[in-house]
């Protein structure tokens, strides 16, 4: 017999078939008959769309059976041992030594990376690897994940049979035209799916984990009606520096008024009535000095916009007050901030700070309103007297 048929098929897989229920070790799990089954049966399809002659799709049907009954020899050299096995029955059906070097090759093309050289043995290592493809991956794989840990002796949990799942997608290609096509974009769903599995695992063991681990007493208990002190205390100053402006505007307005209508309508009439001329220079005068207080009290102070690692340390800088950081560079403050917030007493201590500078910044700035609007009062009272007095002497 000088080539591979399709009777010669039929018997390569009842002798696979026997060789493999009697000598297969029960931890190859994955490695088995069914595998082989599958693989040549893709083998067939994949050689048929490849252009393949029906003597070379019998050629890598029997190599697909073979492939694999190496581990009834030994698992680590599986492939070498799959070769010799497939010699000796080819050879004891008087077959070519060319066809089985052939066959031999192809085999062996199955080692790990895949680097098939011809087109058969292209179709077989893409058939060895079609389950990546299939839409029942999970289920395929897992009894591989068994197998590893018979063989390796290690508790390989899912969690890491799929992550090291994911490197060999990462790396594996199919090398016919059909298996791209038709293969590929099944094989990246499935990677897609095996992500997110990953993902659902590693969530559900730090969630086991969250649970088990003992809740820690806070060293201090800040409740919830402490936060909202600070809320509505910054709430309030806010508002009451709002008004503070409104108020300050509102004497600024007035008094530029005044200001404008005893210039343009009392100092044009100075010849004529000089009695008006010493009231209206004190009506100006103190909406003048209403004016500068109002101004005053609405004019901000900024500081130099800097602080010093030291500060951030000793927690002697309000950061929550950009005249403190306004000159620093944006690194220098994330860190600042991030020091601050590992810190729940500085941070504390901090927003205690940021309240009590807004305060000292709200007297100054309602002493100095109330200074204005004392002056408007006793200057409007002085103003008013004196041109009575002064019309009273016309």
């Amino acid at each position: 017999m000088n080539k591979i048929n399709a009777d010669l098929v039929q018997e390569a897989e009842s002798f696979v078939t026997t060789l493999l229920e009697e000598k297969l070790p029960d931890a190859i799990e994955f490695h088995n008959l069914d595998h082989a089954r599958d693989v040549a049966g893709c083998a067939e399809l994949f050689g048929q769309n490849s252009g393949l002659t029906q003597d070379d799709i019998n050629l890598v049907k029997l190599a697909a059976l073979f492939h694999d009954t190496g581990f009834t020899v030994n698992p680590e050299t599986h492939e070498a041992e799959s070769a010799k096995i497939v010699d000796g029955f080819l050879t004891s059906h008087n077959i070519d030594e060319i066809l089985i070097s052939q066959v031999k090759n192809c085999i062996l093309a199955t080692r790990l990376p895949h680097q098939p050289k011809d087109i058969i043995s292209k179709v077989l290592c893409d058939a060895d690897l079609a389950h990546l493809a299939d839409k029942n991956y999970f289920e395929q794989i897992e009894p591989l994940r068994k197998e590893w840990i018979s063989l390796s002796g290690e508790n390989i949990n899912k969690r890491k049979f799929y992550k090291t799942s994911v490197k060999f997608f990462q790396k594996h290609e199919y090398h016919t035209d059909f298996a791209k096509k038709e293969l590929q974009p099944k094989k990246e769903k499935n990677f897609e799916l095996l992500q997110k599995e990953i993902y659902m695992i590693e969530q559900k063991k730090e969630k086991k984990l969250l649970e088990k681990e003992p809740k820690k007493a806070k060293e201090k208990g800040y409740s919830r009606g402490v936060e909202s002190m600070f809320r509505l205390t910054a709430r309030n100053q806010i508002s009451l520096s709002s008004i503070a402006d409104n108020k300050s505007n509102i004497l600024i307005t007035v008094n530029a008024l005044m200001m404008s209508i005893s210039m343009s309508v009392l100092v044009t009439r100075f010849d004529e009535v000089p009695n008006i001329i010493l009231p209206t220079l004190i009506l100006l005068v103190f909406c003048l000095i209403t004016i500068t207080f109002a101004i005053l009290s609405t004019r901000p102070n900024i500081s130099s916009g800097t602080f010093s690692k030291e500060d951030i340390e000793q927690n002697k800088v309000n950061l929550l007050f950009f005249g403190n950081f306004y000159n620093m560079k944006l690194e220098e403050y994330e860190w600042a901030i991030g020091e601050l917030m590992k810190n729940d007493d500085g941070l504390y201590s901090t927003m205690i700070k940021d309240q009590y500078f807004l305060g000292k910044v709200l007297a100054k700035k309602y002493k100095l309103l109330r200074i204005a609007y004392s002056v408007f009062m006793f200057g409007i009272i002085i103003s008013v007297a004196a041109f009575v007095f002064a019309f009273m002497n016309v």
